[in-house]
């Protein structure tokens, strides 16, 4: 599945196209994607502009001007590709540079903005991704959201608030990062590789980094900041891009070539002077990459 940092750069690939556009037409090409589309979901967008895009987690937002928001989640395939230009043909063709299989393109927004009429396609061959529709005022209730924790990049995400959540807790510390009640979007790889940048196990209990008195230790405290310098490094970097995963414009993002650990069972650790190697083990059924030697 693609991570926040994938998000992210999806989001921020978009809005240029999409911001303050009107969407002409919604064409929806099959009746569902990984559910089906909401009720009149192709009407109920057409004729609207885009007032902005945001992201919550892992999930795309496009806030409409009738109050609305769409909600776009990329499955373990889904994309966007922006075409811009004018219709060549009668039916609309456009030209564009790229073109990603488009047997799978399956949602089509047909826009008209101040830079002239271009398409943002969704292309998603394994349809595990999928779009629903809700009020704006009712996001925060909707079930994809309510028991969300604070984002990894926001202000509510620091080591009291962890402490809070972790005190007296034996669950395993990588556990404990990729619960989404506890942080929203993050996930295996960046809790990988925050904790080999803050030296802490995967397997350590999550309450051992918190103090008697329910304080957050020092190494909660390096955590914490090791969560926030690998999202904002990989959003630098626009993603990971594994497998399916591309930007907008279709190029790759290229944080996979700074993985400290992650994918590189058998190498050498990269901390200086640890002399270890990089393990995999497996823990609730997900691929753990990490150092023995220096992660305690």
């Amino acid at each position: 599945m693609p991570e926040l940092p994938e998000v992210e750069t999806v989001k921020r690939g978009l809005a240029p196209a999409m911001e303050g556009a009107r969407v002409t037409r919604l064409e929806l090409r099959r009746g569902d994607l990984r559910f089906p589309f909401p009720d009149a979901f192709a009407d109920r967008v057409s004729g609207r502009t885009i007032i902005s895009l945001g992201r919550r987690a892992k999930y795309l937002l496009v806030d409409l001007d009738d109050g609305n928001t769409l909600i776009s989640h990329l499955g373990m395939s889904g994309s966007f590709r922006i075409e811009e230009g004018v219709a060549s043909t009668a039916l609309g063709e456009f030209h564009h540079a790229r073109a990603k299989d488009e047997k799978h393109d399956h949602v089509v927004f047909h826009l008209e903005g101040s830079g002239g009429p271009r398409r943002v396609v969704y292309n998603d061959p394994r349809r595990f991704g999928f779009m629903d529709m809700v009020g704006r005022a009712d996001l925060a209730a909707h079930p994809f959201f309510r028991d969300l924790g604070p984002e990894p990049t926001g202000n509510e995400l620091g080591a009291a608030y962890l402490a809070e959540r972790f005190r007296d807790k034996a669950q395993p510390l990588k556990s404990a990062l990729l619960d989404q009640k506890n942080i929203a979007g993050l996930g295996n790889i960046y809790v990988c590789e925050a904790l080999w940048r803050s030296h802490l196990s995967p397997l350590r209990a999550a309450g051992t980094l918190v103090t008697a008195a329910g304080r957050p230790t020092a190494q909660l405290d390096l955590l914490v900041a090791a969560i926030r310098d690998v999202i904002a490094d990989a959003i630098a970097a626009g993603g990971s891009s594994l497998r399916d995963h591309i930007q907008t414009d279709g190029s790759l993002g290229y944080f996979q070539h700074s993985f400290s650990v992650y994918d590189r069972e058998g190498q050498a650790c990269r901390t200086p002077g640890c002399g270890g190697t990089v393990a995999r083990i497996v823990q609730a059924g997900r691929s753990t990459f990490y150092c023995a030697t220096c992660q305690k």
